[in-house]
C-alpha cells in the first residue's frame, strides 16, 4: 500500500469474492489471500472442514491418517512426486527443498531467477521479487555475504546466461517458478522449461520447482501439468493449505527418504501437517476437479480479454496463465525482472487507488499477480472491468 501511496486495509471479514473493512468498506477481491484462496473466502466446505477437525484437537505432534490421505492426493496429481514432508510455510518447504538438493548432489551452489521470490529464508534473498520488489530492497540487513555467496542469480527466460551459470559453477539446483509470478505474471518462453529441463540434466544438477503459487491453481499437476515438464524436486504451499499455514515439498521416493528420521538430512517443525491445515487443504483440493479448471481457466480468459480491450493503444501490456493475472504499465511485453521494473510505477499506483475507490481490492503492487478464484463470476469480472476502464482513464490522463 505504501508503493501506491495510500494507507493499508485493515480486514474485518471475506465473503466469497469480496472481503469488507473495518470501516465497512466492501470491495471486489482480486488479492485472494495472495493465492491460497482458490475457492473464495469462507467457503463453506473449507470452514465445515476446519471445524470438524478442531473438534478433534488442533495440535498433535504426531503423524495423522489425514496427512497420508493429502499426501495420496498431491502424488496422484503430481507425476513427479512420491512422497512429500509437509512444513507450515512455503519459505520453510524452499529452505528444506534446497537442502536437500545440496545433500543429494554433494554440491553448494543454487541458481536462482532475478525477480523470483523464494521465501525468506537468508540464502534465497538475493534479488527476490514479490514485496521485496515493490519495497526496492534488492537483499536484507541481517544476511550476511557468506549465506548468499552459493547463490548465482540469472535473467528469467535467459537461456545464454543459465548454460554459462551452469557450466562455471558446480551447480547443485536451479530453483525456478515454473512461471514467474512474484515480479508479475511472466510466463517461460516457448520452449524455455524444457531447456532447464535438458540443461539441468547435462550438468547434472537438480531442477527444482518452485509451485507454491502454481500448485494446484493453473492446472491440476500446476505448471508442470500445464508446460509437460517434469522437475527432481517440487516446492508447494498457498493452494494446499485452502487459506490454513501449510506448505511442502517433493519428489520420488529415493530423494524424498534421504529426510529425516528415515535419512540423514534433517527437518522438522512442531505444527508441520497441522490437522487444521490438513483439513482445509483436503477440502479445496476435493473442489478442484476437471470442471473448477475449466471454469477458473474461462474467467482468466475473459478478464485477460477485457484488459487487452482495455489496454489497446496504450502503453499497457497483459500477461496471464490460468488462475493469475497481471496488467504491466509498460510499452513492451515484460520478458524479465529487468522489463517488469522498467514499468511506469507512478501510473501503477494511480490505477491501484482510483479502483480501491471504485470498490475493487487489486493486488497494490506492480509485482504481484491478480488471482482469480472460483469464487469470482462473470459478472464481478465485467464489474472489475467497468471499473478498470474508468481508473486507466484517471491514471492516464
Amino acid at each position: 500500500m505504501r508503493q501506491i501511496g495510500r494507507e493499508p486495509i485493515f480486514v474485518e471479514r471475506g465473503e466469497g469474492c469480496e472481503v469488507v473493512d473495518v470501516d465497512g468498506n466492501r470491495y471486489l477481491d482480486w488479492v485472494g489471500s495472495w493465492g491460497p484462496l482458490i475457492l473464495g473466502h469462507a467457503e463453506p466446505s473449507v470452514v465445515a472442514a476446519v471445524i470438524d477437525a478442531a473438534k478433534l484437537g488442533t495440535s498433535f505432534g504426531a503423524a495423522t491418517g489425514a496427512e497420508v490421505v493429502l499426501a495420496e492426493e498431491v502424488a496422484s496429481r503430481l507425476p513427479s512426486v512420491e512422497m512429500i514432508r509437509m512444513t507450515s510455510s512455503g519459505t520453510e518447504a524452499a529452505m528444506s527443498a534446497v537442502r536437500l538438493a545440496r545433500a543429494l548432489t554433494g554440491r553448494e551452489v543454487i541458481v536462482k531467477f532475478a525477480g523470483a521470490y523464494h521465501g525468506h529464508s537468508d540464502g534465497l534473498l538475493a534479488e527476490g521479487g514479490s514485496g521485496m520488489a515493490t519495497l526496492g530492497v534488492p537483499g536484507s540487513p541481517g544476511v550476511i555475504a557468506a549465506q548468499t555467496a552459493a547463490t548465482v542469480v540469472v535473467p528469467w527466460n535467459d537461456r545464454e546466461a543459465v548454460a554459462s551459470a551452469l557450466a562455471e559453477h558446480e551447480v547443485a539446483a536451479l530453483l525456478a517458478e515454473p512461471v514467474a509470478a512474484n515480479m508479475g505474471v511472466v510466463p517461460p518462453e516457448e520452449g524455455f522449461l524444457e531447456f532447464l529441463r535438458e540443461a539441468t540434466i547435462e550438468a547434472g544438477a537438480l531442477l527444482v520447482f518452485d509451485e507454491v503459487i502454481t500448485g494446484f491453481r493453473v492446472a491440476r499437476g500446476g505448471a508442470q501439468e500445464l508446460y509437460g515438464v517434469e522437475p527432481d524436486l517440487t516446492v508447494m504451499g498457498k493452494v494446499l493449505g485452502g487459506g490454513l499455514p501449510a506448505a511442502a515439498y517433493g519428489g520420488p521416493r529415493a530423494a524424498m527418504e534421504r529426510i529425516s528420521p528415515a535419512g540423514d538430512v534433517y527437518q522438522a517443525g512442531t505444527l508441520s501437517g497441522n490437522p487444521l491445515a490438513v483439513a482445509a487443504g483436503r477440502a479445496t483440493l476435493a473442489a478442484l476437479d476437471e470442471r473448477a479448471y475449466v471454469r477458473l481457466g474461462g474467467l482468466t480468459d475473459r478478464f485477460a480479454a477485457g484488459l487487452r480491450a482495455l489496454a489497446a493503444d496504450r502503453p499497457l501490456q497483459v500477461a496471464a496463465v490460468p488462475g493469475l493475472v497481471t496488467l504491466f504499465f509498460s510499452e513492451r511485453p515484460v520478458r524479465d525482472f529487468a522489463g517488469a521494473g522498467a514499468c511506469d510505477l507512478e501510473a501503477h499506483a494511480r490505477f491501484c487507488r482510483a479502483l480501491l475507490a471504485r470498490g475493487v481490492y487489486p493486488p497494490p503492487a506492480q509485482f504481484e499477480a491478480w488471482f482469480v478464484s472460483l469464487a469470482h463470476d462473470e459478472t464481478s469480472v465485467d464489474r472489475t472491468l467497468e471499473a478498470a476502464a474508468a481508473a486507466l482513464d484517471e491514471a492516464l490522463a
